[in-house]
């Protein structure tokens, strides 16, 4: 068997499902698509929020082998996402300086940026992570 990383957590993923017909947990775990058919039908009219806390465990699992651990942690980067995304701290926080104070100076680069971050921000600290590794 072979070990994997625990990059993302079923708590915090559960934590995230209270607002899930909002998508917030399918963003977390790595489903923009389905995060914003969420967003934008409540859930699948909340069905498939009730759905999704059966499901958690097998997304954590599903994340948990496509994305890569390192020293970016990835349940404190959707934290600052998730409430301070507009001051740009969770791009301060993978080291990315210059992107972050823009944030900060354009409320989240006028939120487009935030939505942006939403959709890849999972890609965004696995590649940050090999980085770090392979520097």
């Amino acid at each position: 068997m072979t070990y994997r990383p625990d990059t993302h957590s079923k708590l915090f993923g559960y934590l995230l499902w209270i607002f899930g017909f909002l998508g917030a947990h399918r963003f977390y775990y790595g489903k923009p698509v389905t995060g914003t058919i969420w967003f934008f039908t409540f859930g699948l009219f909340l069905v498939g929020w009730i759905v999704d806390f059966f499901l958690i465990p097998s997304m954590d699992e599903q994340a948990d082998r496509r994305f890569r651990a390192g020293a970016v942690d990835y349940n404190i980067a959707w934290l600052l996402l998730t409430f301070t995304g507009v001051f740009g701290l969770h791009r301060m926080y993978m080291g990315k300086w210059i992107t972050g104070i823009i944030y900060l100076l354009t409320g989240g680069l006028f939120l487009i940026g935030i939505l942006y971050d939403f959709w890849t921000l999972n890609d965004q600290i696995s590649e940050r992570n090999s980085e770090i590794i392979f520097s």
